[in-house]
């Protein structure tokens, strides 16, 4: 039995996948600046930890939207 997702899941696959597409994009940008100035420059550290933070983000949320999260909801049916 599937179970329908909230907004906020939907809103944290959606996230997910824009934390790709940056992660993509800052890793084409470092892929560029590593050609022309090398790793030891800040500018190309910076854009690794970027390229890394949006990927470890985009798994976090990746991971918390397709979760199975139970339902939270007060069942008063038993009540007479």
């Amino acid at each position: 039995m599937t179970k329908r997702k909230g907004v906020l899941q939907k809103i944290s696959l959606i996230s997910a996948m824009v934390s790709y597409v940056l992660a993509i994009i800052t890793g084409v940008f470092l892929y560029l600046r590593l050609e022309s100035v090398g790793s030891d420059n800040p500018i190309s550290a910076s854009l690794m930890a970027s390229t890394f933070f949006f990927i470890a983000v985009g798994v976090t949320l990746n991971f918390i939207g397709k979760a199975d999260i139970p339902s939270f909801k007060i069942d008063n049916s038993e009540e007479k």
